[in-house]
């Protein structure tokens, strides 16, 4: 086990380190769509771990926590590479401008608080997930994260068109095609929960 993960990371590494060997060798500036999908997209996956973790608490619904853990390691992993590649590019993890201003969607309304970019739960939502048990648990978590990785899907595909980066690139690709599965999934999930997608 411990030499599967030191391989992970080890390659979690190298395709962090080929990022500053992508392309043309121009280093992304501040303001580039491969600056903002790195950070808006950190703080997306931030959420989906927290989400995840909680979920694993208050469930014992085997699908459900394997679905969740499998769903942080892949983020987490994924906002670590993200974050990394800031740090190669000399940027900061930060922006004085609203979230998506990259994507021209600085000025979109807010869902409510805690929800910074598409798709992301509010305040209230991470709470009320906090307080539910069993099935009402795996329900709610499972509407969430499907309206999550709707509104990443979105911010994937921003990058596909209009990062630079060819690594950045591919990596939203492979989040595009990954989190459309698990919506698949999820979706199959509910079902079996008497439930549908949204609230």
């Amino acid at each position: 086990m411990a030499v599967a993960v030191a391989g992970v990371l080890v390659a979690a590494g190298a395709i962090t380190y080929a990022v500053a060997e992508d392309g043309s060798g121009d280093t992304p500036t501040a303001d580039s769509a491969d600056a903002g999908f790195a950070r808006d997209m950190a703080v997306h996956h931030q959420q989906a771990v927290e989400m995840s973790y909680i979920v694993r608490d208050r469930t014992k619904d085997v699908e459900v926590r394997r679905l969740a853990y499998d769903i942080a390691q892949t983020q987490a992993n994924q906002r670590g590479m993200l974050l990394g590649w800031l740090d190669l590019w000399g940027l900061p993890k930060v922006s004085a401008d609203p979230p998506m201003t990259w994507m021209g969607m600085g000025d979109m309304p807010s869902a409510g608080e805690g929800s910074l970019m598409p798709g992301m739960a509010t305040d209230d939502e991470m709470k009320k997930l906090g307080t539910l048990n069993g099935k009402q648990a795996e329900i709610f978590y499972l509407r969430l994260m499907t309206e999550h990785h709707q509104g990443g899907i979105h911010m994937a595909k921003g990058c596909v068109d209009k990062c630079t980066v060819g690594v950045e690139k591919r990596l939203a690709q492979g989040m595009v095609d990954a989190q459309q599965s698990e919506i698949d999934l999820m979706a199959g999930m509910l079902k079996e929960r008497g439930a549908k997608p949204g609230s």
